[in-house]
């Protein structure tokens, strides 16, 4: 049955992934190819992105766009400008230095390459500080 954007299938791949199981492993358990089996796991994935940009979208609707951090930018120098443009607004980030650069990678590690922004990442803040990306 399919409840939420996974389907219980979905669901059981993935947790079996988190396992350490490879997709052959999981093919022989649930008696499926490994080829379905990796495209189970894609598909999933796909959709807990949807619902994680669904989710980011949800989250600006109540925030200000604070900043872009651009192509090229060192990570390493993000906190600075996002710390600057917040104190503008006469807003105060809630992470510090190290929680921030943590945040902006987990929420968008295909954004990241090494210390450098591969792709635009928008920056809105709302008025607790919290910080959220589009």
């Amino acid at each position: 049955m399919k409840q939420g954007l996974l389907t219980d299938r979905q669901k059981e791949v993935l947790r079996y992934r988190k396992k350490g199981l490879t997709q052959q492993q999981i093919a022989e358990i649930i008696h499926t190819s490994k080829a379905n089996v990796c495209t189970i796991e894609k598909a999933a994935l796909e959709n807990i992105s949807r619902a994680r940009e669904t989710l980011e979208f949800l989250y600006t609707l109540d925030a200000i766009h604070l900043c872009t951090l651009k192509t090229g930018l060192d990570l390493l120098k993000a906190p600075e400008l996002i710390y600057a443009e917040a104190e503008k607004q006469g807003l105060k980030v809630k992470y510090d230095t190290i929680s921030l650069i943590n945040r902006l990678r987990d929420a968008n590690p295909e954004r990241f390459s090494g210390r450098q922004v591969r792709e635009d990442v928008e920056i809105y803040i709302n008025k607790d500080g919290d910080l959220y990306f589009g």
